[in-house]
């Protein structure tokens, strides 16, 4: 499986602009189109932060072709990391942020390539593109993605680019090869790769193994096999910049990978590209991020579940929001926060209705039983209320806020009078329940 894709577009955007107009027309016909607008509907998010942009990267892992060799299990497109590009207003600054392709999530009600509707449900974040692209086409994979993406996050996703295996080989290749350092020999049938320790530049079939491996590298999960995609990104990135001046390799590169590349209509195609790589040329690469959505094994809250990941709240919420807000986020920060872990199953909490319309409060436990809290009971506000509140008693002060957070708009109170043990979300009119993550 591959999660590599996505990093390789942010670099893409970083080379363009390296090359001249004269190349415009042998390499514009190559990138493939798709118009995911029709597909998305009216319920998204705004862009908070009039300027900045949110591209969603997706790493195709369709096994036809010259992929065929990768597996022919698979019966529908697959994607199995998606990363989002947030391209600040000021161009100053940028982060490309990961989403395991474990994260259990809600996938909401989407398109089938081959016709009707999903319901929505929880499930792997990666099966999203599987459900749109049952049919074969990059946009209706790519439009249930990008809702997933917004449903989860909040985030208003601008454009999408998808790349596929084909294309990673001859990038790499054209750069003359990526330097890895691994501490130990990795031997991986399913990766197809065999690679001894120690510093040395690989390309070809090699790269497409190194950045596939997972079960034969550390401790096999795909979060180690992402900070190792990251790393690999990152040092194709400053060789990428590195060969800017060199025409040959920037024409080899983009061949490569625009063959491999299907975009919005708005952003398929080297000019706008080109454009997009002339607002980022000038953020210093230390300036660069690339960080993964904090999470922790969802076996902590459901014990049978040992394959997946949930992301870890309020940290989760918090990186969202500073995006939304255009606020420039850290590896250093978000590795710092994610060490405050509060698992959801430890957090007890009761729902109370303050809206007078029956239901809610049964409605919004659902919503947060489903998202692994414990339920401790529902019941009626003694009065109405014209906002949705959480409190919390002495010492829950991390359980509230973990909670809080899964509410748009709360905000966790200490109440002296507050359950024992227990967060309390007493719920208004204002708030919708299927905007409780």
């Amino acid at each position: 499986m591959v999660a590599w894709g996505g990093g390789v577009t942010a670099v893409v955007v970083l080379a363009v602009g390296g090359v001249g107009a004269w190349i415009y027309q042998d390499l514009n016909n190559n990138i493939g189109r798709a118009d995911v607008d029709g597909k998305l509907g009216e319920d998204r998010p705004e862009n908070l932060s009039p300027g900045s942009k949110n591209i969603l990267l997706v790493g195709s892992d369709s096994r036809d072709g010259a992929n065929a060799k990768y597996g022919k299990d698979l019966t529908t497109m697959q994607s199995d990391t998606l990363m989002v590009l947030h391209i600040p207003a000021d161009r100053e600054w940028a982060s490309v942020v990961s989403f395991p392709r474990d994260s259990w999530v809600e996938i909401p009600s989407c398109e089938k390539g081959g016709g009707g509707t999903s319901s929505p449900h929880h499930f792997k974040i990666n099966e999203a593109f599987a459900i749109g692209g049952s049919g074969g086409e990059v946009a209706g994979a790519a439009a249930c993605s990008i809702k997933t993406i917004e449903a989860n996050t909040g985030l208003r996703i601008d454009h999408f680019m998808s790349i596929d295996f084909s294309g990673f080989k001859g990038m790499v290749d054209a750069l003359e090869g990526i330097e890895v350092c691994p501490e130990a020999a990795i031997h991986d049938e399913k990766a197809h790769l065999d690679l001894e320790a120690g510093c040395q530049t690989i390309k070809g079939e090699k790269a497409l193994g190194y950045v596939r491996t997972r079960y034969s590298v550390g401790d096999g999960s795909d979060i180690g096999r992402i900070g190792r995609q990251q790393e690999f990104m990152d040092a194709m990135a400053k060789k990428a910049k590195s060969k800017l001046t060199d025409a040959d390799a920037m024409y080899g590169f983009l061949q490569s990978v625009t063959k491999s590349l299907t975009a919005d209509s708005d952003l398929a195609g080297i000019e706008p590209l080109y454009g997009l790589a002339n607002e980022l040329k000038g953020i210093d690469s230390d300036r660069l991020s690339f960080v993964t959505v904090p999470n922790y094994g969802r076996e902590a809250d459901q014990p049978t579940d040992k394959a997946n990941v949930v992301w870890q709240y309020p940290q989760a919420a918090e990186l969202f929001t500073s995006l939304a807000q255009d606020k420039e986020v850290t590896k250093a920060q978000v590795e710092a926060a994610k060490k405050d872990v509060v698992y959801a199953s430890s957090v007890k909490f009761q729902v109370l209705n303050g809206t007078g319309i029956g239901g809610r409060a049964a409605a919004v436990a659902e919503r947060l039983t489903g998202a692994g809290y414990s339920l401790a009971s529902t019941g009626n506000a003694p009065s109405a209320v014209t906002k949705t509140t959480v409190t919390y008693p002495a010492g829950l002060e991390r359980q509230a806020a973990a909670l809080a957070s899964r509410i748009p708009n709360a905000r966790a109170v200490q109440d002296a009078s507050a359950t024992a043990g227990v967060v309390t979300v007493v719920v208004g009119p204002d708030l919708k329940v299927e905007d409780v993550a």
